[in-house]
């Protein structure tokens, strides 16, 4: 069975403990680790532990969800993120669309169902409520059209330079992206300086970011890099995503 690692990020740390426990309980998910949106190690702990799934579910002080998806982003950019919202914010929503979000999830929406939205987007789907789903199409294909009138800053890119930045955007580095592209660690370094050079960036944060929003994702994983063993639990009566102690109705 293909395990999906997650990393939950929350402010409230009875309600993360309950998430924990209830997503644990699921044969086929993983919590590796859990953080607080304030935390400065919060970018560090999810590039080192690579989960397939975030979910972010506090709303951060200071700083806009968009923000701490973006982060998050650029910290991971093949994990995918699940937002629990306690409101349906419409202008929130379409933000963090914008920064990448794969789903927008109730808080009062069960346990259970945060579960099939995080498998849904490890499968390509997407989810948003249908009661704001509309307005975030419609800025999205706003976004597109207002797009298509300017040139893809893409398009500057040989093939070979696109498939280096299609690796970065994955996470992977520079001896990683020589052996799956069949060549050496030196013509990836070369292909990354003129990359650099005509995306008119100096990091590699940079270049994703810009790789992102032209619309380039990384390629999906095969399954058997999902494998990974659960931590040992025992399936428990189902916690509503907002509340550690109140049952679902």
């Amino acid at each position: 069975m293909d395990v999906l690692r997650l990393v939950l990020v929350g402010d409230y740390r009875m309600v993360t403990e309950a998430l924990a426990s209830r997503l644990s309980a699921a044969p086929d998910l993983s919590v590796a680790d859990t953080c607080t949106s304030t935390d400065p190690r919060l970018s560090q702990l999810v590039s080192w532990r690579r989960p397939d799934v975030i979910v972010i579910h506090a709303r951060p002080a200071g700083l806009a969800v968009a923000g701490l998806v973006q982060q998050l982003q650029e910290a991971w950019p093949a994990g995918h993120v699940v937002i629990v919202s306690a409101d349906d914010d419409v202008r929130e929503a379409v933000d963090a669309a914008r920064a990448g979000a794969d789903a927008w999830v109730s808080r009062t929406q069960g346990a259970a169902e945060l579960e099939s939205v995080i498998r849904g987007v490890c499968a390509g789907s997407s989810w948003y409520p249908p009661q704001i789903l509309g307005e975030v199409l419609r800025q999205l294909r706003d976004d597109i059209r207002r797009a298509g009138q300017e040139s893809n800053p893409l398009d500057v890119l040989s093939p070979r330079e696109r498939d280096v930045l299609a690796s970065m955007v994955e996470g992977k580095h520079g001896q990683q992206i020589a052996a799956e592209l069949l060549i050496s660690p030196d013509t990836v370094r070369t292909h990354t300086r003129s990359i650099f050079s005509k995306l008119d960036v100096h990091t590699r944060l940079q270049a994703v970011r810009i790789a992102r929003a032209a619309g380039l994702r990384p390629p999906e994983r095969p399954a058997s890099q999902h494998a990974v063993h659960p931590p040992a639990g025992r399936a428990g009566t189902a916690v509503p995503i907002g509340s550690a102690g109140q049952r679902r109705r």
